[in-house]
C-alpha cells in the first residue's frame, strides 16, 4: 500500500449507503455547507431504484390500469386481450434503468457530493476504511457525522432443508426476472409477497400463495387483508393460509422445485420466492470497533443518533434503524438526520422536541403504507387493535367505498371498504385504512389528518369535491361525530 493510499482522506460527513436514504441525507449536509462522501458497493440508487419500489410499480402499474379498463362498461368492451408480458418487462426495464447507475452518479456530481465506490467499515470513532473494486483501501475520517444508510436485505429460513439447493428467488429475483416463470410459488403474506402474487399471476404465471397465518397483510386491518386474498383469489391465485414449508428439493439445477409442506403434501414450482421477512445490512460494516453488535439493527433516537456510541457522531436512518422499513420514512429520517448534522457542525442547538425541525416523529405517529395489490389496501397511523393496545379509548367508524357516488363512477359494480379509527378523548383520528382500487391516492389526506392531529371538527370543515372518492370522509366524519 503506498502513502497516498496510508493517509487518511477528511471529510465532514461520511455516508454509508447510496440508495434514496444515503442520497436524502448527503444532499442535505451537503447543503448545509458540510463536505460529503457517499460510499457506495453496489449500485448509486440503492435497493429501491432496481429491486423494490420502482420495478415492483413498474410491474404493478399495468396489472391496475387493465382491471381499471374492466372495471367499466364501455372500456370493458374495448380490451381484447391479455397484458402483454414482453411489453410490460421492457417498461420494467426502463424505470431501472437496465440497472445501469449513471444517471444517479451525474445527479449525485451535480449536488456536490463525492463518491467512492466500494464497500465501507467503521474502524473507529468517525473513521472508515473503503474496500475498492480493485481491492485498495481508502481510508476516510468525518470532522462531524458518519451516517449508516446501507438499508436491509430479505431474511431466508435459516434451517430450512433443501434451502441452499433451491436457490430461490428473494425480492431482488422477483422484481428483476427476465422472464415469466411457468408456475410460481410464493411464501409469504405480507407486502412482497402479495404484490408479487398480483403482478406475476397477471403475467401469465400459475401462482400459489404459501401464508403460515390465518391471513394476509397482518400489520393492517383484518379486513385489508380479506379483501387483497379475495382479489388474489379472484385473479386465479391459490392462496393457502395456515400451512408451513417445511422443505425444498431441487434436484436439477435448472429443473423444477419441489414445495414439501407439513403434513407431506408436495407442491412442484419452477421457482419458489421467499418473501418471509428482513434483516439489517450491518452484517460487515464493522460494528464491533464501536462498540455495537454486528448483524444487528441500529437503535437510535429520534434525531438519528445511533444509542450506545459516545460522542454522538453515528447516525442510522433508512431501514437499518427498523424504525419503518419504508423508502418514504427513510428520506424523511435521512432529511431530519441531514438537518441535524447541519445544525451540530454550525453551532446551533437542535428542536428535537416532538415534531421539532429535528426529530423524525411521523415514525412513532404511524407511517403511511400503499400495497398495490389489486384492490390496493393503504394505510396509516394506528389498527384499532393497535390503538386499544396502546390504551387508547377508541372507536372504529367503516364505511363501504362502492356507496361512494365517486366509487361508482371509477368502477361499476366497485367493492372496498374504509375505516377510521377515531380517538374519544381527544377528538382526533390516529388511524386509517382503505382498500379497494384506485384508493393509493386517498391516503395522504388521511395522514395529513393524522399526523397533523387535526381535530375532528376541523376537519368537517374541509369539503370533498363531488363526485369525488373523498366524499367517503363526509361518511366518515358524520359517524366520528355523530
Amino acid at each position: 500500500m503506498n502513502d497516498a493510499n496510508e493517509q487518511a482522506e477528511p471529510y465532514d460527513v461520511i455516508v454509508l449507503g447510496a440508495g434514496p436514504t444515503g442520497e436524502n441525507l448527503a444532499d442535505r449536509t451537503t447543503a448545509a455547507g458540510l463536505r460529503t462522501v457517499i460510499v457506495e458497493s453496489e449500485l448509486v440508487g440503492g435497493e429501491c431504484s432496481y429491486w423494490a419500489c420502482m420495478p415492483s410499480k413498474a410491474l404493478l402499474r399495468p396489472v391496475a390500469a387493465l382491471a381499471a379498463a374492466r372495471a367499466v362498461a364501455g372500456s370493458r368492451e374495448a380490451v381484447t386481450g391479455r397484458l402483454d408480458a414482453a411489453a410490460v418487462l421492457a417498461r420494467r426495464d426502463s424505470f431501472t434503468s437496465h440497472w445501469q447507475d449513471d444517471g444517479q452518479v451525474e445527479w449525485l456530481a451535480g449536488a456536490g457530493i463525492e463518491l467512492v465506490r466500494g464497500h465501507g467499515r467503521l474502524t473507529g470513532e468517525r473513521s472508515v476504511t473503503v474496500t475498492t473494486p480493485d481491492g485498495t483501501e481508502r481510508r476516510l475520517t468525518a470532522r462531524h457525522a458518519v451516517a449508516v444508510c446501507t438499508g436491509s436485505r430479505a431474511l431466508l429460513p435459516s434451517r430450512l432443508p433443501g434451502l441452499a439447493e433451491a436457490r430461490p428467488w428473494t425480492s431482488r429475483e422477483a422484481t428483476g426476472a427476465p422472464k415469466v416463470p411457468g408456475r410460481l410459488a410464493v411464501v409469504g403474506g405480507g407486502v412482497v409477497g402479495v404484490e408479487m402474487a398480483t403482478a406475476w399471476r397477471a403475467l401469465g404465471a400459475e401462482v400459489v400463495l404459501l401464508v403460515r397465518g390465518d391471513g394476509l397483510l397482518p400489520r393492517m386491518e383484518p379486513f385489508a387483508g380479506e379483501l387483497v386474498a379475495d382479489g388474489l383469489r379472484e385473479a386465479g391465485v391459490d392462496v393457502r393460509t395456515g400451512v408451513s414449508v417445511e422443505a425444498l428439493e431441487r434436484p436439477a439445477p435448472d429443473g423444477p422445485v419441489t414445495v414439501v409442506l407439513a403434513g407431506g403434501e408436495r407442491l412442484t414450482a419452477d421457482e419458489v420466492l421467499f418473501a418471509t421477512g428482513r434483516a439489517p445490512r450491518t452484517d460487515d460494516l464493522g460494528l464491533e470497533r464501536v462498540g455495537l453488535e454486528p448483524g444487528s439493527w441500529l437503535e437510535v433516537d429520534d434525531t438519528c443518533v445511533v444509542r450506545g456510541v459516545e460522542g454522538g457522531w453515528l447516525y442510522a436512518a433508512g431501514d437499518v434503524n427498523h424504525r419503518a422499513l419504508l423508502t418514504h420514512q427513510g428520506k424523511y429520517q435521512a432529511r431530519i438526520a441531514g438537518n441535524a448534522i447541519g445544525a451540530l457542525a454550525q453551532g446551533r442547538p437542535l428542536d428535537a422536541g416532538r415534531w421539532g425541525a429535528h426529530a423524525a416523529s411521523a415514525d412513532t405517529a404511524g407511517p403511511p403504507q400503499v400495497v398495490f395489490t389489486e384492490p390496493e389496501a393503504a394505510s396509516v397511523g394506528l389498527s384499532l387493535a393497535e390503538a386499544r393496545r396502546a390504551g387508547l379509548r377508541v372507536k372504529a367508524v367503516d364505511h363501504e367505498l362502492g356507496q361512494v357516488a365517486g366509487a361508482s363512477l371509477y368502477g361499476d359494480d366497485y367493492r372496498g371498504r374504509a375505516r377510521v379509527v377515531f380517538d374519544l378523548d381527544r377528538g382526533l383520528l390516529v388511524g386509517a385504512t382503505f382498500v379497494g382500487p384506485g384508493v393509493a391516492e386517498l391516503l395522504h389526506s388521511a395522514t395529513v389528518a393524522v399526523v397533523g392531529e387535526v381535530p375532528i371538527d376541523r376537519l368537517w370543515h374541509a369539503v370533498p369535491s363531488y363526485p369525488t372518492m373523498s366524499e367517503v370522509w363526509l361518511r366518515l366524519l358524520e359517524d366520528c361525530r355523530g
